[in-house]
Parts: C-alpha cells; sequence; structure tokens
C-alpha cells in the first residue's frame, strides 16, 4: 500500500523578501537543536541568517522574517560600513586613524608613518596583496601588545599564561581556557589601547576566576581599573571593529 505521507522538501539555502521595494536575501541554517526561529546579522558583514528549528519550513522562515522585518531594517541601518582595506582606505590603528598607502615597492614590510601631516600604513607589493598584508601587520601589532600587556597582568595575581593566540572571532573578544592558554581577537588593535589592555586583563583575571563572579570583577578592575569605561567603550563601537576587512576564522 503506497503511503499517503510525502516527504517534506529539502531547506533551500536561503529566501528572498521584498523590503521597500527591493528583494532581501536571508541565508538559512537548520539546527536540530534550535526551539524557535532565530534571526541574527553576522558581524562580518555576510548579510542576515536565520536558524530554522527541525521541523521548520521555509515558508515558516519567509513569514517570521516579514514580522521582524522592521527589527532587521534597523539592525541594517546601524550596520558599520565595510572598509575592504585598499589602498586610499583608513584603518584605525590603536584607535588612531591611518591611511593605506601603496609604496610603489615589490617587496618590504608595512610601515607606519606620515605624510602631509596624518599617520599612514606604507604598503608594499601588488594592490591585490594590499588587504591581506595590512591585515597580517595588524594581527602582528595586535599580539605583540596583547603579550605585552599579559606579561604586565599576570604576575601581579600570581599566575602564568599558558600561551597566547590571535584569531578573527566574532562573538567574544577573548577567551580563556582551563590550560591557562588565551585567545584574542586580533582586532583589538584597531581600539584604543585602553580597550585592548581591559580585556588582556579580563582574559588574565580568568585564570584565577573561571566566571564572571563578584571575585571575578574584582580581580579585573584591580589589573584595569577603566574596566567599566572599556565594557561600555565596546558596547558602543565593538560592532564597528568587524568592519574593516573579511572575517576569517
Amino acid at each position: 500500500m503506497r503511503s499517503l505521507l510525502r516527504r517534506k522538501p529539502d531547506l533551500p539555502d536561503a529566501i528572498e523578501i521584498d523590503v521597500q521595494g527591493a528583494p532581501l536575501r536571508i541565508r538559512l541554517r537548520m539546527n536540530a537543536r534550535a526551539v524557535r526561529y532565530l534571526l541574527r546579522l553576522p558581524a562580518d558583514n555576510s548579510g542576515p541568517v536565520m536558524t530554522i528549528p527541525n521541523g521548520g519550513s521555509a515558508a515558516q522562515a519567509k513569514r517570521f522574517a516579514l514580522q521582524h522585518v522592521d527589527w532587521l531594517l534597523e539592525r541594517l541601518e546601524r550596520r558599520p560600513e565595510h572598509v575592504a582595506l585598499m589602498p586610499g582606505d583608513y584603518v584605525p590603528v590603536r584607535g588612531v586613524e591611518h591611511k593605506i598607502v601603496m609604496t610603489g615597492k615589490l617587496r618590504g614590510l608595512v610601515q607606519v608613518s606620515e605624510q602631509d601631516g596624518e599617520p599612514v600604513l606604507l604598503v608594499p607589493g601588488d594592490e591585490v596583496h594590499v588587504p591581506r598584508k595590512v591585515v597580517n601587520w595588524l594581527k602582528s601589532e595586535a599580539k605583540r601588545d596583547l603579550v605585552a600587556a599579559t606579561q604586565k597582568h599576570a604576575p601581579s595575581i600570581g599566575k602564568k599564561v599558558a600561551g597566547l593566540s590571535v584569531r578573527d572571532t566574532k562573538s567574544r573578544w577573548g577567551s580563556c581556557a582551563h590550560n591557562g592558554r588565551l585567545s584574542f581577537s586580533w582586532r583589538l588593535i584597531l581600539a584604543p589601547p585602553d580597550i585592548l589592555d581591559y580585556v588582556a586583563a579580563h582574559e588574565v583575571a580568568h585564570l584565577q576566576e573561571m566566571n564572571h563572579s563578584e571575585r571575578f570583577w574584582r580581580v579585573c578592575e584591580k589589573l584595569a581599573p577603566q574596566t567599566p569605561q572599556a565594557r561600555k567603550w565596546l558596547k558602543d563601537n565593538g560592532a564597528r571593529l568587524h568592519g574593516y576587512g573579511q572575517t576569517q576564522d
């Protein structure tokens, strides 16, 4: 006897909704553990993504998106402008805007200089490689500053850092593993030095308190008295730091 049940069609990769007369593409991601539909706007400027719970459908996803279109439009308007890190673009280094300038030389290292009274990053090589070279240099500078900051803070509480890495994390600025290894977003080098110093202190504090209890925050503020101001700065400005270059991790 042939079953009357029909197999549910596969979920498409994306849906489109009409927003103010123009199509808006929303990527779909099935998650069997999800209990509801979830719409989010990733920090990497890749466009809206919707999480679909088990048993969900594209039709339900479209209805959910239309119900939350005002929220989505507000977030899209507030989204930081993407800066490709090409020649002529400006990128903050330790909170100071630097113009990206090609040197015209095929070889050499990225260097900080000044032209016509403004800070610049001098980048050698072909134009197509400029973004990659700028990011690699920023990562190197970030690691240097973070190593210095963690080496300053860790002895203050009698701890040692087992290792340190920099990545391009989307959801957090730093993390501390149980084995004492610390990881940070390289984008902290774009922020003012006090912000990077706070995040370094925050993760070092986790070497003593692997939680966010009152004791943890007392340790954190002892290491970095600017903690309240730095947390507010990241809340207000953190998303903008993800607008530079391409998210790689």
